[in-house]
């Protein structure tokens, strides 16, 4: 172990001299004398204290061991310099200072690799942005890098996924072909114990992953981590419920642990984490519009019930009996259509009767669904947004103090291993290039940072180099195209210049759209005929022709290109990949079928019939038309947005997971075989007396039977209509009459939460994306770059909104790392 006191070593021998003590004799000094020295310098505030001494640049203690006293005392450290008994015991034997070496000989590899490691691995946290405050000794250190390794990252995913999953074939099973109450046959169940040691077997994982985190973090930190300690209860929980369902031999009615389940994919997630912090935080700033809302929904509906009061006249009674009858009917009437679900079938009785009446459902619509609800939008959008650049800003200072502590980290060893107490904090560039070697990041990126490092001319880096070496990590990933081969032959390069030129690329694009013009004219002439008079000559023939002229061009780009420079670009791995499946197709509808011909209708030989080999061709090639995308600039902005919503999404599907999962959940609970068979129950309340004829627009007449909760795979597909809202007044009917009329709390909260929040957090995320590729778009430098393709990640769209941390942030954030104790 290494420490540093205030001045290092250098500043207590010479403080000793200069104490007039009788124990200091001869320019040496005795252990009593030592001790003395680095207590007396310890509690008076060190170097800055004694004006004997020439002030140092810096001073740093790096202490790797966790068991140190500071760890097991944290109130011995005063502000953030090391304890009397960390300096003494980085003296060595007997606590003897050694004037000619710091470190000795046979120690050096060891350290060296010490210090190399920890390196890497501050490094590592950065890139990732993780946190660096866990412990730092060898064998943590190893512990840390094995659990970020990609096979045990991917064990704990599968982990997760695997108790997730098991939902869908636990009680009640979802294992069937349909969810029809009508059709559905009796679904197969796992016998008792085959889930709960599945089960059981995902909670040893999850025990050992807590352990693993709790240790690497340390005590103090673990009791301040608030999802460590509701980890811990979680496990308790579903520990405790999954021993009372043994108990039970599996036949208890709820089970409480998988409510618990999505938790164990949120904390697992620091993006999930910092999103859902965001969220909790905007929720009060919706709060106010939210109550105007409700104010709005409450006031309209005592004047509906007021304006549409039962009365004598029958015309103007539809209108009470069917939406006003009493106060929660109308309630949802008006909250229903405020989604506009059941406009206009709210607003036509009594619009029938005199359309003076429209006025009430019109004014309401417009304050509730064109104003508020935008208005909501509008403050979602905004407060979320700075919620989000918080947490991205807190990502980045992660990023600058992981690297920081890399530097220092390094520059510390410099210092032992050149026995230069008053050197200026740099790092050897044979260091740094050793260090980012072992480094796990994006190999372009670690190239670029290897050629700055190498090209410094004074063979060492500063601090503010070193974090300039790494600004890499924060640009837009570029891809350099390979130059194109070079022909002697004049033809060939003429037909190189054809084949690269952009207008070829417009040739094409204009070819695959007559392609695709022709197959719909030919799917218009042949839509009425039957199968034995429709001839499949004519679309045969189209698709021979054109897929040879796809392969052609193909061929001529790879030519142009070379073969690394056409897979450079995704848009040609999009259009080849496409074209060499249309090929074998139709490859294999020549051998299957011979050429097209007329009269082309043979017998179906093997698994496809050649009418279906056409139609899967024609597939492909519809497909393949989505190459016109990126030669339009307001169209490809709008996929590239799409794009990169797909790649970044996952924290916020994650949360809608988590949400779907407890809903479902919730859902089962409740509603499991709500929803009788027509077949053989009783239908309440919605038949004539007359006839067997059903009620227009009802569950029933809808035939909306495989909507229900009986297993969790039907709940996630009940709640997905409801969230979309398009007729979900039936589903508020429905189940309030199978079950009770407080079901509709259940779907009234699942909108909330679904539509009104994270929908509209959605939407705020596609705009802020969409936005900054938009005014990105119209920069000279990127405009005038057409060879350069970008990848827009939540980081990246707030860059330029981030404050960069100061230098004395990061030292001080440094000074309070509770395993590297570092001091100035």
């Amino acid at each position: 172990m290494l420490y540093r006191a205030p001045g290092s070593l250098c500043t207590v021998f010479y403080y000793c001299q200069s104490q007039s003590r009788d124990h200091c004799q001869d320019g040496t000094v005795v252990p009593g004398c030592w001790l003395s020295a680095v207590r007396d310098i310890a509690w008076s505030g060190g170097m800055e204290s004694e004006p004997l001494l020439p002030p140092l640049d810096r001073s740093w203690c790096a202490d790797p061991d966790f068991s140190s006293s500071l760890e097991r005392d944290p109130k011995s450290r005063t502000g953030s310099y090391c304890s009397t008994a960390s300096a003494a015991a980085a003296l060595g034997h007997g606590g003897l200072p050694r004037r000619s070496s710091k470190l000795e000989a046979s120690n050096g590899a060891v350290d060296e690799n010490l210090y190399v490691k920890q390196a890497v691995v501050f490094i590592e946290d950065a890139i990732q942005y993780r946190s660096i405050d866990h412990r730092v000794d060898p064998n943590s250190l190893r512990l840390y890098q094995w659990y970020y390794s990609d096979v045990c990252q991917w064990v704990l995913n599968v982990t997760i996924f695997v108790n997730l999953a098991l939902a869908f074939i636990e009680k009640p099973s979802s294992l069937t072909v349909s969810s029809d109450v009508r059709f559905r046959t009796a679904a197969w169940e796992p016998p008792c114990g085959v889930t709960e040691s599945i089960e059981l077997l995902t909670f040893l994982l999850f025990i050992a992953d807590l352990s693993v985190k709790s240790y690497l973090i340390g005590w103090n930190e673990f009791i301040k981590n608030k999802w460590l300690l509701c980890y811990i209860l979680a496990l308790l929980v579903s520990v405790v419920d999954w021993t009372v369902s043994l108990c039970f031999l599996c036949a208890e009615g709820v089970r409480i642990r998988r409510l618990l389940r999505p938790f164990f994919l949120l904390q697992n997630s620091s993006l999930m984490k910092k999103t859902l912090k965001c969220i909790k935080r905007t929720l009060p700033e919706m709060g106010s519009v939210m109550l105007l809302l409700a104010l709005h929904l409450c006031l309209f509906t005592m004047f509906g019930m007021l304006l549409f009061a039962h009365a004598k006249d029958s015309k103007v009674d539809i209108e009470w009996l069917r939406y006003f009858r009493n106060l929660p009917d109308s309630l949802t009437s008006l909250l229903v259509l405020l989604t506009t679900a059941n406009n206009p079938d709210v607003m036509l009785p009594a619009y029938s009767f005199n359309r003076a009446y429209s006025l009430f459902f019109i004014i309401f619509t417009v304050i509730g669904s064109l104003i508020l609800m935008n208005l909501l939008t509008a403050i979602i959008y905004n407060q979320f947004r700075g919620y989000l650049m918080k947490s991205v800003q807190a990502s980045l200072l992660r990023r600058r103090l992981g690297i920081r502590a890399a530097f220092e980290v390094l520059s510390f060893y410099r210092e032992l291993s050149s026995h230069d107490c008053y050197q200026e904090a740099c790092i050897d560039c044979e260091t740094f290039i050793k260090v980012l070697q072992n480094v796990k990041m994006n190999t372009y990126c670690k190239m670029v940072i290897l050629e700055k490092a190498q090209s410094c001319s004074s063979g060492v880096i500063s601090a503010e180099m070193f974090q300039k070496l790494f600004d890499e990590l924060d640009k837009d990933p570029v891809r350099q195209h390979p130059p194109q081969p070079a022909y002697q032959s004049k033809f060939l390069q003429v037909l190189q210049i054809v084949g690269s030129h952009r207008y070829f690329d417009y040739l094409g694009n204009f070819v695959a759209l007559a392609n695709l013009l022709s197959i719909c004219v030919v799917l218009m002439v042949d839509a009425e005929k039957s199968g034995s008079d429709r001839d499949d000559f004519s679309l045969g023939a189209i698709n021979c022709f054109f897929i040879l002229y796809y392969v052609l061009e193909m061929s001529l780009k790879v030519f142009a290109l070379g073969f690394k420079g056409y897979i450079s670009y995704n848009s040609n791995i999009f259009d080849g990949f496409l074209t060499f499946v249309l090929l074998v197709l139709e490859i294999a509808t020549f051998i299957q079928y011979s050429f097209p011909h007329p009269g082309w209708k043979p017998d179906m030989q093997g698994l496809l019939s050649l009418w279906e080999m056409v139609r899967l061709v024609n597939m492909f090639i519809v497909f393949r038309f989505l190459r016109i995308i990126p030669n339009m600039k307001v169209m490809a902005l709008v996929a590239g947005t799409v794009l990169d919503l797909v790649k970044n999404l996952r924290a916020f599907a994650g949360i809608l997971v988590v949400v779907y999962y407890v809903f479902a959940i919730i859902g089962i609970d409740l509603f499991k075989d709500a929803i009788p068979n027509p077949g053989n129950a009783s239908i309440p309340s919605n038949r004539s007396s007359g006839n067997e004829t059903l009620q227009c627009g009802t569950f029933e007449q809808l035939e909306y039977w495989p909507n229900n909760f009986d297993d969790f795979a039907a709940a996630l597909v009940t709640l997905w209509d409801v969230m979309v809202v398009n007729n979900w007044q039936v589903f508020l009917d429905a189940f309030s009459r199978y079950t009770n009329p407080w079901s509709k709390l259940y779907f009234v909260a699942w909108w909330l939460v679904s539509s009104v929040v994270w929908v509209n957090l959605f939407v705020a995320l596609i705009l802020e994306n969409f936005i900054h590729k938009w005014d990105r778009s119209y920069r000279h430098s990127i405009s005038a770059a057409q060879q350069e393709e970008y990848h827009m990640t939540v980081q990246l769209m707030f860059r330029d909104y981030l404050e960069e941390p100061t230098d004395e942030e990061l030292l001080d954030r440094l000074h309070h790392h509770p395993h590297l104790h570092l001091s100035r």
